[in-house]
């Protein structure tokens, strides 16, 4: 409901005035106490707190050296015992060390490479997020400009990003120039993604409804979970490692947990009442219909943190877009019966 129009005194309360003093009329206009400061501004982000001195990072980084040193002097004692007994076996074992140590700096430089990729998609999507809010038209031709070159040696893109730059001299304002990103570059990303999601919501729900062990249930809703976050992260920025997966994981669940808990709760409720013929049916099958849903959810984070854009024309993908049918297989073959 709106509120009704009121009159507010600029010059403060009179001395005889009290704040809780009922409303006094001047003629037609009636003249109310203002309690809540207008100019009060709550910031639409929290700002980041600061990471400050840490004693764990200070235990695993003293653990960590540590083993390295330890390792090295074993490699360098195993090398020189092989040697004095055997130059072949020295040799032998000094070429495996070199392979090991060159294949160690290869999967350090493509963890390296998936956490500062991840990173730039981070500072991407907050960059947007401050040009939406009021940001120069220049703001808008940067982040614009970085996604032609995010998306740059993708063959499906290609229509897309020429759309954009033949756009974008035409546009002067930061909200245009990201409304046809999103439209050139990141819709048809988007269409992939939500089929995805869908997809593997759907083979979760079918898989736990027919397996006979809650075992099996657990272990395989764990693995279509992490091929779904890398799917969706390749979708979007590349595909990560092991490591990239973890962090990954990381940033999903917190924003599982700061953004979408009562979301998620209350679409739950939402699908599980809509299903209700099915879980009737069968027991077994309102559990593969919650396993979706749930895997869905984690989808749809997992899309909002991988995305380079927040939504700006688009609307973002729901739980009923992506697992609204899980449970219909069943029921439609109920009712043609």
């Amino acid at each position: 409901m709106s509120k009704a129009p009121r009159a507010i005194r600029l010059d403060g309360p009179q001395p005889n005035q009290t704040m809780g003093e009922a409303p006094r009329r001047q003629g037609d206009l009636a003249v109310l106490p203002e309690s809540e400061p207008i100019d009060a501004v709550v910031p639409a982000t929290p700002p980041k707190a600061k990471r400050g001195f840490s004693w764990g990072a200070l235990f695993v980084a003293g653990l960590s050296g540590f083993l390295a040193l330890a390792a090295g002097v074993w490699i360098e004692n195993t090398i020189r015992s092989l040697m004095s007994q055997n130059p072949a076996l020295g040799y032998a074992a000094l070429v495996c060390t070199a392979i090991a140590a060159l294949a160690l700096l290869v999967m350090l430089g493509r963890v390296l490479r998936d956490i500062l990729r991840e990173r730039k998609v981070e500072a991407l999507r907050e960059r947007a997020v401050a040009a939406l809010a009021g940001g120069t038209p220049d703001e808008g031709r940067a982040i614009a400009g970085e996604l032609v070159g995010l998306y740059k040696g993708r063959a499906q893109t290609a229509q897309g990003r020429a759309a954009l730059q033949e756009a974008l001299p035409q546009l002067f304002a930061a909200r245009d120039m990201l409304t046809v990103a999103e439209r050139s570059l990141l819709a048809p990303l988007d269409a992939l993604a939500t089929a995805q999601i869908a997809q593997a919501a759907r083979r979760v729900s079918l898989v736990t409804a027919v397996s006979p062990r809650a075992l099996i249930d657990v272990v395989f809703v764990l693995v279509a979970c992490a091929r779904l976050l890398r799917s969706i992260a390749g979708v979007y920025a590349g595909r990560p490692g092991t490591l990239g997966l973890l962090r990954l994981a990381r940033q999903v669940m917190s924003h599982l947990v700061l953004t979408g808990g009562m979301a998620a709760g209350d679409a739950v409720i939402q699908q599980v009442v809509g299903q209700g013929l099915a879980a009737r049916l069968s027991a077994k099958l309102g559990e593969g219909v919650i396993n979706g849903m749930l895997t869905a959810r984690i989808g749809l984070a997992a899309l909002a943190v991988c995305r380079p854009l927040p939504f700006v024309e688009a609307i973002p993908p729901t739980l009923s877009d992506v697992a609204g049918d899980l449970g219909g297989w069943r029921t439609g073959r109920d009712e043609e019966a």
